[in-house]
């Protein structure tokens, strides 16, 4: 069974990059990106998300590995990963209105700092 670490791996081979530039462009330090592959720590719930929207993949395949039914996490104004329940799946319970708006606009403020980055970088 692969790791979180191996999921990230194969998403950075998949995409053609080296490990040092994945890091540089999502303010990973080596050290961090060497204790995800040692097994020491993992990303946390914030580095996860940026992950997914990063290679437009499933924050569910990322971390256990298995590909969700349905919707999947993507950059667009879509709904994201809500079912046409408009909630996630959260052992039962349902999402507030509140919980909601703070991910998508996680979402929003991740996918502007991937741009601005790019941006900044293309100036330089």
């Amino acid at each position: 069974m692969q790791s979180i670490y191996q999921r990230i791996e194969e998403l950075i081979k998949e995409r053609g990059m080296t490990k040092k530039a994945f890091c540089e462009q999502l303010s990973i330090s080596t050290g961090n990106f060497g204790d995800w592959k040692r097994g020491k720590t993992t990303p946390g719930t914030n580095k996860l998300i940026e992950i997914a929207s990063f290679f437009n993949a499933s924050l569910d395949w990322i971390m256990l590995g298995r590909d969700v039914q349905g919707e999947a996490l993507r950059e667009s104004r879509d709904p994201y990963f809500f079912g046409a329940s408009g909630q996630l799946d959260c052992q039962g319970q349902s999402l507030s209105e509140a919980e909601r708006d703070f991910i998508l606009e996680y979402i929003e403020f991740t996918r502007f700092r991937k741009e601005k980055k790019q941006e900044d970088s293309t100036t330089e």
